[in-house]
Parts: C-alpha cells; structure tokens; sequence
C-alpha cells in the first residue's frame, strides 16, 4: 500500500484476540476499513512491515477463526 496524501495513515488498533503476553499481536485500521471497505491487518511487532489487505467477507472470516482457535 502506498500512502496518499490525500488520506492520512491508518490508526492502528491492536486486536482483542491478540495474545495478552505481547507475543502473538496483530492490529487492524477500523478507520481505514469504515472509509475504504479495505480492512487492513499488520503484525504489532513489525508495524513497517507487510500488511494484509482483506473484504469485509474475508476479515469476518479472519475473526471467526480467531475465535474458533484463540
């Protein structure tokens, strides 16, 4: 993803099913994805590093298996 000057930096949340250890964390950009419908997804320990880009269909996808396995 490139940034846009037009649209300021995702705000990064981290996610309730991340692990509370601080070891297994991920974090979303709710912002982005109420704006974009692109819900984005990173790893908290390397926050400049890929990020996984999913459809509203996908990422619900992506929370029930966080459920299902947290």
């Amino acid at each position: 993803m490139t940034a846009d000057k037009n649209f300021p930096s995702p705000h990064w949340v981290k996610s309730t099913y991340s692990n509370g250890q601080g070891g297994e964390c991920i974090e979303w950009a709710p912002g982005h994805a109420a704006v974009t419908g692109e819900f984005l997804i990173r790893d908290s320990k390397d926050p400049d590093g890929p990020r996984l880009s999913l459809t509203a269909e996908s990422f619900a996808g992506f929370v029930a298996f966080a459920k299902a396995h947290g």
